[in-house]
């Protein structure tokens, strides 16, 4: 792909992500973060955990609703920002039911319950305290109720899969921390409006 080619991959998926709506941009940008990230996830199994990657196929399953939140923020930035939560609680749930409990792959659930809380604001406190809720709820479930994993891996490679899962959902929620420090650094840095004078 030539330079002005990937350039403009890039302006597109700027402008699909973009919102004027600083809470939806940021959603936006996290649901493609994670979109494009999940390719990787087989790889980074086979590299620091196992041979074994064909059961980390099935969270490809959560990634067409990663990248329909822009879309949906289009038509109502609510409802956007829940489904972004909620594809996060899902695809969460689905790896733990493939990988089990084990894995420590509930740790995603962490950067969900951020993302509920701080993509919400005053007024739609209700949805966020629910979202976070459902996501405490998954956590706390009893692992039981998944099941078998479709694979089961040694301990070692056990050990591995946890240190990997934190390692990603630690870097996810640092991602998604930076991006809030980031928009209030911006609006911080804009220059205060002010009172035009009356006319007498």
């Amino acid at each position: 792909m030539t330079e002005s080619g990937l350039s403009g991959v890039i302006s597109r998926i700027g402008g699909y992500a973009a919102h004027h709506d600083r809470r939806a941009a940021l959603a936006n940008t996290v649901a493609l973060v994670v979109a494009s990230n999940q390719p990787f996830y087989p790889l980074y199994i086979y590299w620091a955990v196992s041979q074994t990657i064909w059961p980390a196929l099935a969270s490809f399953l959560s990634t067409p609703f990663f990248l329909a939140v822009p879309a949906l923020m289009r038509r109502s930035p609510v409802l956007g920002r829940t489904m972004l939560v909620l594809a996060g609680i899902g695809n969460t749930l689905l790896c733990q039911a493939v990988f089990g409990a084990a894995s420590g792959v509930a740790v995603f659930l962490f950067p969900c319950i951020a993302l509920a809380i701080l993509l919400f604001r005053r007024t739609e406190r209700a949805i966020a305290f629910g979202l976070a809720a459902v996501a405490f709820a998954t956590y706390l479930a009893p692992s039981g109720i998944f099941g078998a994993p479709a694979h089961v891996y040694g301990f070692e490679e056990y050990a591995a899969f946890r240190r990997l899962n934190f390692l990603s959902a630690a870097t996810l929620t640092a991602l998604i921390a930076l991006l809030f420090a980031n928009a209030f650094d911006d609006a911080n840095a804009q220059p205060a409006e002010t009172e035009e004078p009356h006319q007498t």
